[in-house]
């Protein structure tokens, strides 16, 4: 999936890292409909040029896993100078030797986003296991083996490898955003710079943004700072204060004149007097001594009654760490100092500590302006850094931040935020409203710190603020304020701060918020006969890293390997403690289900380790009944023809079943003559049918089709909103109609299910071929979502049902047990954080929530019963002789009768129950022969059944 981190303060500005940090932030949903009325909902690629502003490299190092080396593998860091995210979607980078003079022999096809002002970071090969690994990089590329020595990397609009670029120091094509020649390099801007070494990086000497067109001049050899999208990823201490560099005076006068904190704030998005030093007093309202921010906020004395209609805000967010110890909420304040604007946030800095002075003059308590939510950038900047009592509903849009920064997002009104492709198609105005209504509600509640509790080891032993392992938090989840926020604007968000810095030990009397407990201990009642389930299990991999060469891992706080990062196949847990954590909750999840099929998608395809392709599929089925106490589930076994192996992914689909509910009918199939799933799994369908009921069969097809996250071509990101290979998708969306149609009719069965991870919103063109096909999206009919990215919530995960197949659902829900969670709570991130968030329940089993949905099967038409009791009797009078035959209607329905001999043939139409229909024939001197009566008795439905009835001669 495509990320949008929130940015950071270019270092040209910010005075240390800790002051403002990089967020995930509400990316996309928000972003995107920031800059909806000028670009398209994501951000396109820049063109390069000297001057820092534009996309350039900012850090290389390149002996990763060497003998002495301080991380196990290569990176490259890009930064992103500029205001707004640029979309890599259509980049490459590409390296060359030191000597070479033909094509750069890497083409890396670059995917994701970085942030404005942020950073992207590149992982690039390994020479061993030596050296610490590397945080979280936004981009593997195992191939990237650049040379220690020296060599090119060329950063490229296109992901086609360049043809013999020239070499030293001419001029490069256009479609060269930025070129690093380092070491013994032949190809560079005007000079090559120096090769990094096994400790050091080389990045750019005076700021990220700095570019000159002189490799030489703009890198330097230094400590290595390795920065992803999601910011400092590299360990950093506790926050600790640092002062911010004094803006110089415009025209400095003699003594600073004294104004109100209105006219510092100004009615415009900066400050009329910037760069100015200037007096004014307030009263403090918050302070953060701790946790980064250093500094403190003050409000003019009385002010926050006028909540709404206001011209300008009546705070400032004072930045000194100087002082910030010295003060106290509730100090009347004079304070002198330089007026500047960092990243969007008017802040005053103090002269010296000797400048803020503690009034004894009476002032009178800012109120806290009880206000909505402000739907637009200007009406809060009329309310920045002032205290205010949020009015209205609220409610929890994102979780994700909370596991690295202790935020929150929070939307405006009873909802999270959607996202836009989930409920309108794109390029509508439809679209476009939604866009611009995730806008106006989405805001961020803050814990009042820059701190990263992923960053250092340190940072890791502070436990996370708000959440705790009894009080979830989760998206969708109701938030109600309990006391005042400060209103807050820091890395180009909105945000609402607590007084002070939250945590553990002041949470009783600091946290602002409080968070109803929406989770659900099992799905809702669907109905039917029995339920199908559709079930993403998060890369679950019984083939352990630990037991492959080559992996690498992500640790937890003690640097124990949790899950695998890179450098091998395998995707699941690092080791058989961490697949144990893992299979737990998948099973808890699956057996409190109440399903009796349930489709598997993100399971390990065993074949690809040397293994039963089922293996990790029995292992999880074994576990399954291990955990119910009997023998409830089975696996549909792979069928006899499959995907060549080359041609397979590392994951897979399945189908396990409740063996004394259903059973599978034939062999299950794979759909192989199609071209259009060489990028995703290939559908995998079988045909079942309820136990002691030969017609009730159905066919199920489960699917997991490409993602969002990288392609190229028609598959390149089309800025729709779509992402990254919807062509692809709807490619493979029309092969599944097609292989659907075929079952349909080879099966005989006009109940057909398609289920499984389609990657695709509800809107988006691939569930639009499904649907116009006549299929009916069940997940549509609950209005909850299956998964939360980039703070808004929709559906990537469907079950599909034909017209027949739909008369079929009696109910359907999304149990949202996993999409918004914490991803705290994972197995994953056991161990991150100083407090274990980590149960063997099912909550965050995955980041997808299962879809279930209850059918009531049609029955067969109960058989005509057809119960004729039939009798012959001959006899002799005389020279007379007589045959009759006689039918007793038994049954519960009237027939009809025909009686046939050699003697004639009679009927009756109708012969109610209990009734009888006879015939006699006569015959006069002619003897009668033995022989057999035919008795045909046809029901009103027209089932026949024929008796004979044998008679003897006379």
């Amino acid at each position: 999936m495509p990320d949008a981190p929130a940015s950071t303060a270019p270092a040209s500005t910010a005075p240390a890292p800790t002051r403002h940090r990089p967020r995930r932030g509400l990316g996309l949903a928000l972003l995107a409909g920031l800059s909806l009325a000028a670009a398209p909902l994501v951000a396109t690629p820049a063109t390069a040029a000297p001057g820092g502003d534009e996309l350039v490299i900012s850090e290389v190092f390149a002996r990763g896993g060497s003998a002495g080396a301080a991380y196990t593998h290569r990176f490259v860091e890009l930064f992103n100078p500029t205001g707004a995210d640029i979309a890599l979607s259509g980049l490459s980078l590409q390296y060359r030797s030191a000597t070479g003079t033909a094509n750069p022999t890497t083409t890396v096809a670059l995917s994701g986003t970085v942030p404005a002002d942020g950073h992207f970071l590149i992982q690039g090969a390994s020479n061993g296991s030596n050296g610490a690994a590397l945080p979280a990089a936004d981009q593997t590329a195992n191939g990237l083996n650049i040379a220690a020595a020296g060599g090119t990397l060329f950063l490229v609009e296109g992901t086609s490898t360049l043809v013999a670029p020239p070499t030293g120091a001419a001029a490069q094509p256009d479609a060269v955003l930025d070129l690093l020649g380092y070491g013994t390099s032949n190809t560079f801007e005007s000079a090559a710079a120096t090769a990094p070494t096994l400790t050091e990086s080389i990045a750019r000497a005076d700021t990220p943004t700095g570019d000159t067109d002189s490799n030489a001049a703009d890198f330097s050899v230094g400590a290595m700072t390795p920065e992803s999208s999601g910011g400092a990823t590299a360990p950093e201490p506790t926050p600790t204060a640092t002062p911010t560099p004094t803006p110089t005076p415009t025209a400095p006068p003699t003594s600073a004149p004294t104004v109100t904190i209105a006219e510092i704030q100004g009615t415009g998005a900066a400050s009329p007097l910037v760069g100015q030093t200037v007096t004014t007093t307030g009263v403090v309202t918050a302070r953060y001594p701790s946790g980064g921010y250093n500094g403190y906020v003050v409000q003019t004395a009385g002010t926050g009654a006028q909540g709404e209609g206001r011209t300008s805000s009546d705070a400032v967010f004072v930045y000194s760490s100087a002082s910030v110890g010295s003060v106290a909420i509730g100090d009347h304040l004079q304070i002198t100092g330089a007026v500047s604007e960092f990243n969007g946030l008017t802040e005053l800095t103090p002269t010296s500590a000797a400048t803020v002075v503690t009034l004894d003059s009476p002032a009178a308590a800012p109120v806290p302006a009880a206000v909505g939510l402000p739907r637009t950038a200007e009406e809060r900047e009329t309310l920045e850094s002032m205290l205010i009592a949020p009015q209205g509903a609220f409610t929890v849009t994102d979780t994700y931040d909370l596991n690295s920064y202790g935020s929150i997002g929070l939307a405006a009104g009873d909802s999270p935020l959607l996202t836009p492709t989930e409920v309108a198609r794109p390029g509508t105005p439809e679209l476009a409203a939604v866009v611009a209504d995730n806008a106006a509600r989405a805001i961020t509640l803050d814990d009042g710190a820059s701190i990263n509790f992923l960053g250092s080891a340190a940072n890791k032993a502070i436990p996370l603020p708000y959440l705790t392992p009894t009080e979830p938090i989760r998206v969708g989840a109701p938030a109600t304020f309990t006391r005042p926020v400060v209103l807050d604007f820091r890395n180009s968000a909105w945000a609402l701060q607590p007084t002070t810095q939250l945590t553990v030990e002041n949470a009783d009397s600091v946290q602002p918020a409080t968070f109803a407990d929406t989770r659900e201990a099992a799905p809702e009642a669907v109905g039917g006969d029995f339920s199908i389930a559709s079930f993403n299990v998060l890369n679950y991999f019984s083939t352990t890293g630990d037991s492959i060469t080559g992996c690498t891992f992500y640790t937890d706080r003690d640097g124990d390997p949790v899950t695998v990062n890179s450098g091998c196949d395998a995707r699941g847990a690092a080791n058989a403690d961490d697949l144990e954590r893992q299979q737990a909750k998948i099973v808890t999840a699956i057996n409190t289900l109440g399903a009796g099929v349930v489709s598997l998608e993100e399971i390990e395809n065993s074949a690809k380790f040397g293994k039963p392709r089922d293996e990790a599929l029995a292992t999880l089925t074994a576990a399954l009944n291990s955990a119910a106490g009997s023998e409830v589930w089975a696996y549909v076994p792979s069928p006899a023809a499959l995907p060549a192996l080359a041609d397979e992914d590392v994951i897979r689909t399945a189908f396990i079943y409740k063996k004394a509910v259903i059973e599978p009918v034939g062999e299950s199939e794979i759909l192989l003559d199609s071209t259009a799933f060489s990028n995703a799994r290939k559908p995998l369908a079988q045909e079942f049918r309820l136990i002691g009921d030969a017609e009730s069969e159905f066919v199920a097809i489960v699917n997991h089709f490409k993602s969002k996250g990288s392609g190229e071509g028609a598959d390149a990101d089309q800025g729709d909103g779509q992402g990254a290979s919807n062509a692809s998708r709807v490619a493979q969306a029309t092969a599944l109609v097609a292989f659907a149609d075929r079952l349909e009719t080879e099966k005989a069965t006009d109940l057909v299910y398609l289920l499984g991870d389609f990657n695709a919103y509800s809107k988006e063109d691939p569930v639009t071929v499904i649907t116009d096909a006549g299929f009916v999206d069940q997940g549509s009919k609950d209005g909850e979502y299956s998964y939360a990215f980039d703070g808004a919530v929709g559906s990537l995960d469907h079950v599909f049902a034909s017209p027949a197949a739909d008369a079929t659902v009696t109910g359907v829900d999304t149990w949202n047990i996993n999409s918004g969670e914490s991803v705290a709570l994972e197995y994953s991130r056991y161990d991150y954080n100083a407090t274990i968030f980590y149960d063997t329940s099912a909550f965050r089993s995955s980041d997808h929530d299962p879809v279930v949905v209850g059918l009531d099967l049609p029955e067969a038409a109960p058989a005509t019963v057809i119960d004729v009791a039939t009798s012959a009797q001959t006899k002799r009078l005389g020279l007379l002789r007589s045959l009759t035959v006689t039918a007793v209607n038994n049954g519960p329905e009237a027939v009809a009768v025909e009686i046939a001999t050699p003697y004639g043939t009679r009927t009756k139409s109708s012969v109610k129950p209990g009734q009888s229909f006879s015939t006699t024939y006569v015959t006069l001197l002619r003897p009668i022969k033995a022989g057999v009566a035919t008795i045909e008795v046809t029901a009103k439905d027209g089932t026949e059944r024929t008796y004979e009835q044998a008679y003897s001669a006379r």
